[in-house]
């Protein structure tokens, strides 16, 4: 199973990871898939992306989504709104009731509530959109973020 990994000796703390992510996840109407155009679509937004980056003096780092062998959130989520979709932990939306139990029990802190405030979301690795890795790793300008296969011991 492939996750995302953040190098943090190679962040820059530059957000882009940020803003392609929350470019990517744009409902499809809004073009939200056509990078070239990232700058329009989320001009005067507010912003929500699924993945962000942890900044204090001397380490910056993206953290998202770790889609555990366990999740917690799974574990928690009152509507059975969570479930994992070949190792990847989703959120269905249409599920969700809003009540925000999975941010409190991920451990990580990388469920947000979603930009209309109805469900919560969270990293799923750019499943839903045709990026074909996810866009935070694909946009990363120092190669900071990326997206490797995770080997069992």
């Amino acid at each position: 199973m492939k996750r995302i990994f953040a190098r943090e000796e190679w962040c820059l703390a530059c957000h882009l990871c940020e803003y392609h992510c929350a470019n990517a996840n744009l409902p499809h109407k809004e073009g939200g898939n056509f990078n070239a155009e990232m700058a329009r679509n989320l001009k005067g937004r507010a912003i929500r992306p699924r993945i962000r980056v942890e900044e204090d003096d001397r380490v910056h780092f993206a953290l998202s989504c770790r889609h555990c062998d366990e999740p917690a959130c799974k574990k928690s989520c009152i509507s059975g709104a969570i479930s994992m979709i070949n190792g990847v932990v989703c959120i269905d939306r249409d599920k969700c009731v809003g009540c925000y139990t999975c941010i409190l029990a991920c451990p990580y802190g990388t469920i947000v509530p979603s930009d209309d405030g109805h469900a919560a979301q969270k990293c799923e690795l750019c499943m839903q959109n045709s990026c074909g890795e996810p866009a935070c790793v694909a946009h990363c300008p120092n190669r900071a973020i990326v997206y490797e296969e995770v080997l069992d011991e």
